[in-house]
């Protein structure tokens, strides 16, 4: 299957709606590769995407052009923006990322310069034959009742948004927002609808909520609510702007009259969209469903009526500071970091040549292997020879292969000073047996996961049940672990979330090297690794500083 690449924009604190992307993966067996892209590299939601991109600000000259470029040397699929400020720009130049061979995941222009202007908004809810509190431009024009309410015509997220109780009070706010719009207050119920379309504009699914709890514009407890009568505003609405992926509506319902008075409309994912997709409205699975040349649809029955969502907060350490704490304990990654895979393909093609009995079959599949093609494959085309059977003999082959010189010395010197010891691999539990067994690693590491054993591929890292495990295991504090790995795509993802440290080797002899600047030495001078961790564990926090501060040059790796 195809890997399917997304690239966030703005990506900020959205932690839930990248988790969300990371289960619908999961639950369609999708191949899913998250870019998040922020300003600075302290964005929380960056550590749980599998690659960070910082870019410039949206209203620099150049923020085109370099998102762009990320996605042209990325082989990005589709962008999909976060933020308000970013959707008009976004949305005038979908054909400059067409040109990269990139979707953009945003309606038309002219339907997103509706929900950025307040007036214009209004304006559309009443062609929509729907109720709208009428706003003005200026509070001295203002004759409806009070209180009223004033916000910035092209706010968001409830900033500088004031309930007023009086002229007196109005002219202060006005004066302090500037461009505003005044509105008559509508007390009442309020819910937002979290709606979906394809990329046609064709409404896939709609699911109101009442916002039960809010903080700062952004719901902290919300509760699913099929009502009939919205359900149907909801497909008037969408059957007039016709959105383009994700889009919240935000309405009150009247507590004196029961009416519905829409107020906004943000023509991207609302803070509060997961919680939908946990009611069953799965729009993260329709993206990668739509991007796969399917029609996705949803189904009422399927939506979780009356259920409710409270969400909390959580941290994430984007930097562990100049004295991080003293490392207890060691998970390393198997596969190039503490030997050469490349010895154990080799020694795989060796055996499958010693069982066709044709010694040359070896130089042969490596060559394949080397050229980037599937080289069973290949050579059952070549030969005739049997692929599945080959397959079999490779991968229950008895590895002729050794660890990095220095690395059995590392381990016994850190089990020594009484520092746990584990391994984390990914990859079918009967050749990982065989390469631990030939690397004597069996007695020599006291705890190993080989993630598929934990019940199939789906555990493989990114996967955090694998760490959750060893840390549980050893009871040690998050903090005080350090995870060592050499595939930047996948390997850091997990231990970063968890809080763990980590130290990217990156192995300029790997089969997943891809050109990174070396965060540690190369597999030649494991000593080097073994000063590193010597200083990371070291009871001193000078000495841990200075560590880190060694490690610094080679940005974020240590």
């Amino acid at each position: 299957m195809k890997e399917i690449r997304i690239l966030f924009t703005g990506v900020g604190r959205r932690v839930e709606l990248m988790q969300a992307f990371r289960s619908a993966a999961f639950h369609t067996g999708c191949r899913l590769r998250l870019y998040g892209a922020d300003m600075t590299f302290t964005a929380p939601a960056l550590f749980y995407c599998d690659a960070m991109r910082q870019v410039c600000s949206m209203r620099d000259t150049d923020y085109i052009p370099e998102l762009v470029r990320i996605c042209q040397d990325d082989s990005i699929d589709l962008v999909i923006p976060t933020i308000d400020t970013d959707l008009l720009i976004l949305s005038e130049h979908t054909a400059d990322f067409a040109a990269a061979g990139t979707r953009v995941l945003i309606s038309r222009p002219e339907m997103i310069r509706i929900c950025r202007d307040k007036n214009y908004t209004s304006e559309f809810f009443v062609s929509c034959g729907l109720r709208a509190p009428m706003p003005v431009n200026d509070w001295r024009e203002y004759r409806g009742k009070f209180p009223c309410f004033i916000k910035p015509k092209d706010g968001s997220s409830s900033i500088n948004a004031f309930r007023v109780e009086n002229p007196e009070e109005l002219a202060v706010y006005a004066a302090e927002i500037g461009d505003y719009i005044v509105q008559p207050f509508v007390e009442g119920t309020e819910y937002t609808i979290d709606m979906f379309g394809d990329f046609d504009g064709n409404l896939i699914s709609a699911v109101p909520r009442i916002r039960l709890a809010v903080r700062a514009g952004e719901v902290l407890k919300t509760k699913i609510c099929l009502d009939p009568v919205i359900l149907g505003e909801a497909e008037r609405l969408a059957a007039a702007f016709r959105p383009v992926g994700p889009m919240t509506v935000q309405l009150i319902r009247d507590r004196a009259t029961g009416e519905d008075y829409y107020i906004e409309i943000n023509p991207r994912y609302g803070g509060g969209a997961p919680l939908s997709m946990k009611a069953g409205a799965r729009s993260a699975e329709y993206i990668l469903s739509l991007l796969m040349g399917e029609k996705p649809s949803c189904l009422a029955e399927d939506l979780a009526d009356g259920a409710v969502y409270s969400r909390f907060d959580q941290s994430v350490c984007t930097d562990p500071g100049r004295t991080p704490q003293q490392v207890r304990g060691v998970i390393f990654d198997l596969d190039d970091t503490l030997y050469p895979e490349r010895t154990y393909v080799r020694s795989g093609y060796r055996a499958v040549a010693a069982d066709l009995g044709r010694p040359e079959a070896a130089e042969k599949l490596w060559q394949y292997f080397e050229d980037g093609e599937p080289a069973f494959d290949a050579y059952a085309r070549e030969t005739g020879a049997d692929r599945d059977h080959m397959l079999t003999v490779y991968r229950n082959h008895k590895p002729e292969i050794a660890l990095y010189p220095g690395a059995a010395e590392l381990i016994r010197s850190l089990r020594d000073e009484g520092i746990r010891v584990g391994i984390i691999t990914d990859g079918r539990p009967e050749a990982q047996r065989a390469k631990l067994k030939a690397l004597g690693l069996m007695d020599l590491v006291e705890d190993i996961v080989i993630t598929d054993e934990l019940g199939g591929p789906q555990f493989r890292k990114p996967n955090d049940i694998a760490f959750r495990i060893l840390q549980q295991r050893w009871m040690l504090p998050p903090e005080t672990l350090v995870y060592v790995g050499d595939n930047a795509a996948k390997d850091f993802q997990a231990p970063n979330q968890l809080g763990m440290q980590s130290l990217h080797f990156c192995n300029r002899e790997g089969l997943y090297y891809a050109g990174e600047r070396e965060y540690l030495p190369h597999a030649d001078r494991f000593e080097t690794l073994t000063e590193v961790l010597a200083g990371m564990r070291s009871p001193d926090p000078a000495v841990r500083a200075a560590v880190r501060g060694a490690g610094a040059e080679y940005g974020k790796g240590l």
